[in-house]
């Protein structure tokens, strides 16, 4: 057996060099969520339904491809991949049925990344389930063996699918989340957990839906992991381990009362119906149901509206053919009623309610629910049996534990799953920003406080001026990695979600170029992990078809760290002296503040001139045929940007103040630095060309040099050290806010001359 390339030592990753080892990682990609065959993003009706014939081969992006998209994002300085992938994309076919094409696929992807030097983790994603409810996840079959017809999910609303909504233009930003409160979700997360305890009656094949979906799903995952197993170049040498089921989340399980919404639901946006209603419109009753938005202080009620289905239902109806993917239904599980009428929730012939309370406690114990409980039986009880499942062919495998987000995580300290080869893989989003598609520099929220119940009132956690808040976010995340400590117990913590959206302040920065405001919001987040203590991270995201109009494709989201309509932050070789600067800082801009850096440069050449000239920004007509003026960097400059990579001793702070281009560290060392093993930081060229780096060490020598993997070239500095306390600080190009630079001279002639040349023959 190899060495392995890394371990777990308490709280830090190792080398087998004994360096710690800082995870500087990307979730990749997007474009995973839906398949390349049809081609159905989610904007895209044409195909959805054809849920049984799709193929994900050629999902994240096509193996031609794969050494462009891993060149690019190591030279970026991500050593850390987060590999997304379906529960779809390998049983789309049918419950047992998996695609081998699809994993023989994967496989050679996973080679490639192999030749990069990432370490990678995989990860069996979903968002609301499935595609047909709204997301990403699992495949069709699921919601048929759960009793439900996705065909009939619009004019119920039990779930909100862009696919299917009339003008996809027009899909609410961020309403597909609230799926996680309709009927579908609501019904099928019950079931996937706690079938057994609240569907008795929902047997299928000889079980009950809750062990059928796990099952299932399970031996999915396993079949997967086997192969790559199997393949016998993968394990320890690229792929590190496994992360458990994506934002995993309770469904009814713990609600109190089905006739009201929960306190705890904070997302409201749209239609926002009870549990209880969302069963009666599922069964095709009109109801009035509330309607909801959210503003800069969070949801308010704007209204009532009535949802009428007109009769027509969003389960099964009983003629339906059951036979279609080989199962057998029980007798007593009758289609065409809702499942939660069959068990007594309610009452169809007259539309009563009868047991508000069904899902506050365990039916078969009395024994009261909430989410810390259901944390601590029903997840834990999942993750135990996934674990295992992995375990079993892989026993060396780092498991990366995702619990509930935003939920206090399981009791795990010094029981039997304390597990020494545990990660915890924690999201953090700031969901005023996200939710808003807003930076607001004047104040922000401290929701794990108010989650946490730190504040005698909400109004205690708002946080004022932009110091305050990038402080906010630290502290929630820091707040987060103690909780850590204090639950699961001395392990790693990887903030595996974690990103901005782009599209602010309704695409202004895709009309002007001024990424000001985006600037802004992904320097606060890096700010806040550098200082929270974690492990590292893997961003929220990579999307390889990212576009201005569709954003990731999926849903209106746009987070993706690279767009196709976005040049790339230049090397930094050819700024200086060479380049014309010019200050377009916009006071007026949603983000301005002349105290923050907001480096926006753009450099055009041959080597990238179709992509300038068919920019969005370039239109038919001459005058509009332009300036590089309208184009940014992406807020470029504010995630790539320096980390230790390896260290010899402890890191004990690390931070990049983008705003004076300013690198520092300190360090705790137990021993001098070998020779052939010093500590490395990442040096991007862009804030630190080497001709104008100034580097300041506690002791010691130092020297800046290229490390080469493939067609990627990394800049670095590598530092060798004494035994104990040691610090540097790097000091690299400040810029002004606003800067852009375009290149250099002979460049920016070419591209007015092909420019002039253009606008002849249009």
């Amino acid at each position: 057996m190899t060495v392995p390339r890394l371990r777990i030592d308490g709280q830090i990753f190792r080398d087998p060099q004994n360096r710690e080892i800082t995870f500087r990682g990307i979730n990749v990609a997007g474009d995973a969520k839906y398949p390349r065959a049809p081609n159905v993003p989610t904007h895209i009706s044409d195909g959805f339904f054809d849920g049984d014939s799709v193929s994900f081969v050629g999902r994240p992006f096509p193996l031609e491809d794969a050494h462009k998209h891993f060149a690019r994002l190591r030279k970026w300085g991500y050593n850390t991949i987060r590999y997304l992938f379906t529960w779809e994309a390998i049983e789309h076919a049918g419950p047992g049925v998996y695609d081998e094409e699809w994993i023989a696929f994967t496989i050679e992807i996973l080679r490639v990344a192999k030749q990069y030097g990432f370490y990678v983790f995989m990860d069996p994603h979903q968002d609301v389930w499935s595609r047909f409810s709204g997301g990403s996840g699992a495949p069709m079959w699921t919601l048929y063996a759960a009793g439900f017809n996705p065909l009939a999910f619009k004019k119920t609303e039990a779930a909100l699918v862009q696919n299917t909504w009339d003008d996809p233009t027009q899909f609410p930003k961020m309403i597909w989340a609230t799926n996680y409160t309709r009927l579908v979700c609501q019904t099928i997360f019950t079931l996937f957990w706690a079938g057994r305890d609240f569907a008795p009656k929902a047997i299928i094949d000889g079980v009950n839906i809750q062990d059928y979906l796990q099952s299932h799903y399970i031996a999915a995952v396993k079949y997967l992991a086997q192969k790559i197993h199997d393949a016998g170049d993968l394990e320890h040498e690229v792929v590190i381990g496994w992360e458990t089921l994506n934002e995993p989340h309770r469904g009814l399980i713990g609600v109190k009362d089905i006739s009201v919404i929960p306190p705890e639901q904070q997302l409201q946006l749209g239609t926002s119906p009870t549990a209880f209603q969302a069963m009666l419109s599922g069964s095709g009753r009109a109801c009035e149901v509330t309607t909801w938005s959210f503003g800069s202080f969070g949801p308010h009620q704007t209204g009532r509206e009535l949802v009428d289905p007109e009769g027509e239902s969003a389960w099964l109806p009983a003629d339906f053919d059951d036979s279609r993917y080989g199962w057998k239904r029980d007798p007593d599980w009758k289609l065409g009623q809702c499942l939660w009428a069959q068990h007594g929730v309610w009452d169809p012939a007259t539309d009563q309610l009868l047991q508000k309370d069904y899902f506050s406690k365990n039916p078969q114990t009395g024994e009261k629910l909430d989410y810390e409980k259901f944390t601590n039986t029903y997840f834990i009880n999942h993750y135990r049996t996934y674990r295992d499942a992995i375990r079993g062919v892989w026993p060396e495998s780092i498991m990366f534990c995702q619990p509930p987000v935003m939920e206090v995580p399981p009791d795990l300290k010094g029981t039997v799953d304390d597990d020494s080869n545990m990660v915890h893989a924690v999201h953090f989003y700031d969901g005023l920003t996200l939710l808003t598609k807003h930076w607001n520099r004047f104040y922000n929220v401290d929701v794990i406080g108010v989650l946490r119940g730190k504040y005698l009132t909400p109004a205690f956690a708002v946080k004022l001026g932009e110091t305050a808040i990038r402080n906010c976010l630290r502290d929630q995340l820091k707040f987060l990695r103690d909780e850590s400590l204090k639950y699961m117990g001395n392990h790693p913590l990887i903030f595996t979600e974690i990103g901005i959206p782009f599209d602010m302040d309704e695409d202004y920065a895709y009309k002007t170029g001024d990424y000001t405001s985006q600037t802004s919001a992904m320097d606060a987040n890096h700010f806040a992990l550098e200082g929270s203590t974690g492990n590292g991270f893997t961003l929220w995201l990579y999307m390889t078809q990212n576009s201005h109009e569709w954003g990731d494709q999926w849903n209106g989201e746009d987070l993706s760290i690279f767009s196709l309509d976005d040049p790339e932050l230049p090397s930094g070789t050819h700024l200086g002296n060479r380049a014309e600067i010019r200050n377009h800082s916009d006071p007026h801009s949603p983000g301005y503040s002349d105290s923050q850096n907001n480096a926006s440069d753009m450099q055009v050449g041959p080597q990238n001139l179709k992509r300038a000239l068919t920019s969005p920004s370039i239109s038919s007509a001459c005058s509009q045929m332009t300036d590089l003026e309208n184009q940014g960097y992406r807020a470029a400059e504010a995630y790539i940007r320096p980390s230790p990579v390896y260290t010899n001793g402890k890191v004990t702070q690390f931070l990049f103040e983008l705003r004076n281009c300013t690198f520092t560290m300190a360090l705790v060392a137990k021993a001098a630095t070998a020779e052939h093993a010093p500590t490395e930081i990442y040096l991007p060229e862009f804030h630190f060309p080497s001709a104008d780096t100034v580097i300041a060490v506690s002791g010691g020598k130092w020297t800046i040099d290229y490390e080469v993997i493939q067609s990627a070239r990394l800049q670095r500095l590598r530092w060798w050290h004494a035994e104990g306390e040691q610090d540097i600080k790097i000091q690299g190009v400040k810029r002004k806010p606003g800067e852009y630079t375009h290149g250099s001279a002979e460049e920016v002639t070419y591209l007015e001359q092909c420019q002039r040349a253009a606008c002849t023959v249009m």
